[in-house]
């Protein structure tokens, strides 16, 4: 068995999904493991991490605008507004998604499916610069 861990900086438009497949797949191929698990992780509180549609645009549109309806900016129920309207709507969609995602290594590559690509999803309405920490654990 061998493990590699990296970090990867990425920096987003503000509000929205980024897809960050690419970036993490490059990084594992180099490892050149042929199988095993890995890791990803985000380092802050008001991103988050999903797995999904990465060919119909509107699929990532459709989720913000789902996730705008149910964590307004702005909503008179959150105390939290440090650093505007939309910082506790951002916590609230970050820990209804995910911080870590494990996704198995199958024949060198990432067991991804046809129309799946890993996306770093950005909560606030400001760009910002996101650190993503990969574990890779594998033979």
């Amino acid at each position: 068995m061998q493990q590699f861990t990296t970090s990867l900086i990425f920096q987003t438009r503000g509000r929205g999904l980024l897809e960050v497949t690419p970036e993490v797949a490059d990084w594992v191929a180099k490892a050149g493991l042929a199988e095993g698990l890995l890791t990803v992780f985000v380092r802050h509180t008001s991103a988050s991490l999903v797995i999904q549609e990465n060919a119909d645009p509107d699929v990532r549109g459709d989720l913000d605008r789902f996730f705008a309806r149910l964590a307004p900016d702005g909503d008179p129920l959150f105390r939290h507004r440090d650093e505007g309207a939309d910082d506790m709507p951002a916590h609230v969609r970050a820990a209804l998604t995910a911080v870590q995602l494990s996704i198995p290594l199958y024949g060198g590559r990432l067991a991804l499916g046809t129309w799946q690509g890993i996306y770093l999803w950005e909560h606030r309405t400001r760009p910002h610069r996101r650190e993503l920490v990969l574990h890779l654990l594998g033979a």
